[in-house]
């Protein structure tokens, strides 16, 4: 039995992309050979807490470091899984070093904007303190091996098909429908899509998401007279597969990320996308599933075409879903584990060899 501890939380409600990854591939996961433990907050993804050998530590409102330390050392875990950049990790890995624990460190990176001199330290620590080092993505992993000189793999996220798959017929005779989701992060750009709104009046612009530019997105589309844009807030899973399920094209500004799971959601649920070229993603392959620009000016022009061509993004939309067919958490989920019998296997012989 390999124990996994992972800072990862099991709640049904968190749609953070890194606690959908890690709630995908725990559920996955044979109880039969791993035991894991993780966070919650309030109620458990049902397939976590149907899960055998599987606990959930309480997250509070302050105390949580020192209840993990305590916790993690009386029941010291084979594997410290997708490490974070808080308080606690600092702690738990400070603890592993020093201690000479035999806790193998699987670092995952999912974060994009990095480059020569901007790796953040805790990011690094991470990195240099791993046993196996793997992105999202070949572009991230290319990027973090530039930057650090670590070896690194690449194991792609998937999709969750309870909430995105295609629909059953594509709505005929309605308005066109644009829709953005992800947060209103200065980099993810959603004065973009209220600017391309301002230019498309006759075509429905829906934002999913919520964040810190959302009342400056808002105050744009009132100065341009935007009536065809609607602010949806955060959505759960499940409302947001029948959003893109209703829409017709996926639009997504943002210049800075690792390789966002909302592009491969809305690929599975059979959405054209247009986005931005720099961190290569690779849910969309251009021409193909999708269009990626280069420029604000490709970006406008991308979606140009796929507004005046119907018949392009019917295209487009069935080869998006095949297209997805490969990412599939089981086949994911695999990997992982694999990835963990491998590491707990040397970390525990090299432990036992005084290394």
């Amino acid at each position: 039995m390999i124990t996994v501890f992972t800072p990862s939380f099991a709640d049904e409600a968190n749609t953070n992309a890194q606690n959908l990854t890690v709630k995908e591939v725990v559920a996955r996961l044979s109880p039969e050979k791993f035991r894991v433990m993780m966070f919650a907050e309030g109620a458990l993804d049902e397939r976590i807490a149907a899960r055998p050998n599987t606990g959930v530590l309480k997250w509070r409102s302050h105390g949580n470091t020192i209840a993990t330390l305590a916790r993690f050392l009386s029941n010291v875990p084979d594997i410290y899984f997708f490490p974070r950049e808080g308080p606690l990790d600092t702690a738990l890995l400070k603890v592993r070093k020093h201690g000479k624990l035999p806790t193998a460190v699987v670092t995952y990176i999912v974060s994009g904007g990095l480059g020569p001199g901007s790796i953040r330290p805790s990011m690094l620590r991470n990195i240099t303190e791993a046993d196996t080092v793997i992105g999202n993505s070949q572009c991230v992993s290319e990027v973090v091996e530039r930057c650090t000189g670590a070896v690194v793999s690449t194991i792609y996220d998937g999709v969750d098909r309870r909430h995105y798959y295609p629909p059953a017929r594509r709505k005929s005779g309605d308005a066109t429908v644009v829709l953005y989701a992800g947060s209103f992060w200065p980099w993810k750009r959603v004065h973009v899509v209220v600017e391309q709104a301002g230019l498309w009046p006759a075509v429905q612009f829906r934002i999913a998401g919520k964040g810190q530019d959302e009342a400056r997105c808002r105050q744009l589309a009132q100065d341009l007279g935007c009536k065809n844009v609607s602010f949806l807030g955060h959505l759960p899973q499940s409302q947001l597969g029948e959003e893109m399920r209703r829409a017709d094209v996926f639009l997504f500004p943002s210049t800075m990320e690792g390789h966002p799971q909302v592009l491969a959601q809305a690929a599975a649920c059979g959405l054209p996308c247009v986005a931005m070229n720099y961190y290569r993603p690779e849910f969309v392959r251009d021409g193909e599933t999708g269009l990626l620009a280069n420029s604000d000016r490709e970006l406008a022009e991308n979606l140009r075409r796929l507004l005046t061509s119907p018949n392009l993004r019917t295209a487009m939309s069935a080869a998006a879903v095949a297209h997805m067919r490969q990412f599939d958490w089981e086949h994911i989920a695999a990997q992982w584990a694999e990835v963990f019998e491998g590491v707990a296997m040397l970390r525990r012989s090299g432990w036992r060899s005084g290394f």
